[in-house]
């Protein structure tokens, strides 16, 4: 009778001994996945300046587009008749191809030919401001409803000045050293970009509340970019002031509603373009005289401004 019980101990003791050994090799492997688990949010923290630099391009490029394909259509309606007109198309059409090469590129370094594009482009965009503005002044009544209403868009120069600025600024972030904060212009980075996006997508705001104040809201759908953009602003410039992590998140959630509202904006005026006379069978005449196509893409680009500097914000690196 006591012989079995030795045999017992002893596989007692070596059941003992493997589950040792079994505790000590999870231990072992649950240290290594910390670490690495370590090292990629290091990584990740290190490589956010160029990530929102490349977003910032994005949104560059976003806007360019934007007023490449409207300034296009609007100077083709208004028959080119002053030969600066075609200024904007090919200042667009570059600053489009400084954007999609900082998209692609995975370089954390500044390019000067970009920087230089994006510079003429914000340039370009304050003199068309100012040539607008004259265009509506010098008309009877000067600055009256019907001449905002129907005289060149004083907001549109402004879209291009600040895909110019957005360029500009994503050079500069993206040459930023690692663990470095991000200065733009001697100001925390991602406080000015959250400024800048939360007063841009305002200004978007009132050129979206006034062509549709000329359309009477005859369709409900028209409120969403005068009620949803405000919000994502006023939450953006809130974490401007105090980025607590609550209202980062809401004001994120806020942004990625304004970037789809700009695509399903598109989509609604490809309806109202439609709905004219011969549709899109008549598109020669209905994509003047119809609602403008590329407009809402532009709350798609100042909104990934938006989500760029929050992303900083996150990052310490404002």
């Amino acid at each position: 009778m006591k012989r079995p019980r030795h045999r017992q101990s002893g596989a007692h003791r070596l059941s003992a001994s493997k589950a040792d050994d079994l505790l000590a090799e999870i231990q072992d492997r649950l240290i290594v996945l910390d670490n690495r688990l370590k090292a990629a949010t290091v990584g990740q923290a290190a490589a956010t300046p160029l990530r929102a630099g490349r977003q910032l391009n994005g949104a560059a490029a976003i806007l360019a587009f934007s007023v490449l394909a409207d300034s296009a259509i609007e100077h083709y309606r208004g028959s080119f008749r002053n030969k600066a007109m075609y200024t904007p198309l090919a200042v667009t059409s570059l600053t489009l191809a400084a954007s999609l090469s900082g998209v692609f590129d995975r370089r954390p370094e500044r390019h000067v030919l970009r920087d230089t594009v994006y510079a003429g482009a914000g340039l370009t965009g304050l003199i068309g401001f100012c040539f607008h503005g004259w265009n509506v002044l010098k008309r009877t009544g000067g600055l009256s409803w019907h001449n905002l209403f129907y005289a060149a868009p004083i907001g549109a120069p402004m879209a291009l000045l600040l895909a110019g600025g957005y360029g500009r600024a994503a050079e500069k972030v993206r040459d930023t050293e690692k663990d470095a904060p991000v200065q733009i212009a001697g100001f925390p980075g991602a406080k000015l970009l959250g400024a800048i996006a939360s007063a841009g997508l305002m200004g978007t705001v009132a050129e979206a509340a006034l062509l549709h104040f000329r359309g009477a809201f005859h369709n409900r759908v028209m409120f969403a970019p005068v009620t949803v953009p405000p919000l994502a602003a006023l939450l953006l410039g809130a974490c401007v002031i105090r980025p607590a992590h609550a209202l980062r998140r809401l004001a994120r959630s806020a942004l990625k509603l304004t970037a789809a509202l700009g695509f399903v904006g598109s989509g609604f005026h490809i309806y109202g373009i439609a709905r004219n006379m011969g549709g899109w069978r008549n598109w020669r005449q209905n994509l003047l005289v119809g609602p403008p196509l590329p407009a809402p893409p532009s709350f798609t680009g100042i909104a990934m401004t938006g989500l760029a500097a929050l992303s900083l914000m996150e990052g310490k690196d404002g």
